[in-house]
């Protein structure tokens, strides 16, 4: 696999990251619930190094039950403050905002021992593209402050946002790192949308995609599509477009559509939750 996935303006955040990173009291990262690892940035580690950090594993609504408590656990056992989140859910606010409080309880206590009441919290949010960033500010901050969308890198630049219980909030575009250490991590990036179509060809994911997800869970294409499976991905790929009318003239396969549909139902939770790895003490 050959995937540039790391464009000018990747660079660019990176060293919007550094520059105003002195300006925080704690670091927010959200990674995706089905992808916990691939999802994580390795760059922030370095980047952030003796800043307290809170990762927020969001969508955890789309992935395996069993896997999301496995994955918090993992994460706690890293020293991160850990909450499993959907940014999609109001209801999930309280939740989110008890574990800033924890997370910032210390900072806020020193400040008062020196005598500063109500000084404002400021924290950055950081993640990959794709990953909820937007919607999650949205949701905290319960009006449109930051712009929202389904396309990787819909937030071109930092903004700060005010939130409740005197938190400053700095938004940052998502970032993702310049190589990629594995080819099963680049693919899960890709069947969850974080890389753009234009980087690796939709046709080529989806077969990727087929071939994991039969190995990982044989029901899901059976129960989402009512196909036989085959042992050729291809012949997979094919009946679920037949089965879906995804055809062209003279009964030959639209590969550019069956592809889309199939990692959208991936994407939106049609074929179950699914998680696509594992904390290493699972």
């Amino acid at each position: 696999m050959n995937i540039n996935w790391y464009p000018g303006h990747m660079k660019k955040t990176k060293d919007l990251l550094k520059e105003n990173i002195k300006l925080v009291d704690l670091v927010i990262e959200l990674v995706d619930a089905r992808i916990p690892r691939s999802s994580k940035n390795p760059d922030f580690d370095e980047l952030f190094v003796n800043k307290k950090r809170l990762l927020i594993i969001n969508k955890y609504d789309l992935a395996n039950p069993n896997l999301n408590k496995a994955w918090e656990n993992y994460y706690k056992s890293l020293g991160y403050y850990t909450v499993l989140y959907n940014s999609n859910d109001n209801k999930e606010l309280k939740k989110l905002e008890a574990v800033i409080e924890e997370a910032t309880a210390d900072i806020a206590e020193r400040y008062r021992n020196k005598g500063i009441i109500n000084r404002v919290i400021k924290a950055m949010i950081v993640g990959i593209p794709n990953v909820g960033k937007s919607t999650l500010i949205n949701s905290i901050a319960k009006r449109k402050s930051a712009k929202t969308g389904n396309m990787p890198g819909v937030t071109k630049g930092k903004q700060w946002i005010r939130l409740p219980k005197n938190i400053d909030l700095l938004d940052t575009p998502g970032i993702l790192w310049p190589k990629f250490i594995s080819e099963e991590g680049a693919l899960n990036l890709s069947f969850t949308g974080a890389i753009k179509e234009e980087v690796l060809q939709i046709e080529e994911i989806a077969y990727s995609f087929v071939e994991r997800i039969v190995k990982l869970d044989k029901n899901a294409l059976t129960n989402r599509y009512g196909i036989e499976l085959s042992e050729k991905t291809i012949e997979n790929i094919d009946n679920i477009a037949f089965k879906k009318g995804c055809i062209l003239n003279k009964n030959e396969v639209n590969y550019e559509r069956v592809s889309r549909m199939i990692l959208n139902d991936f994407q939106d939770g049609k074929l179950g939750r699914i998680t696509l790895e594992k904390p290493d003490s699972v």
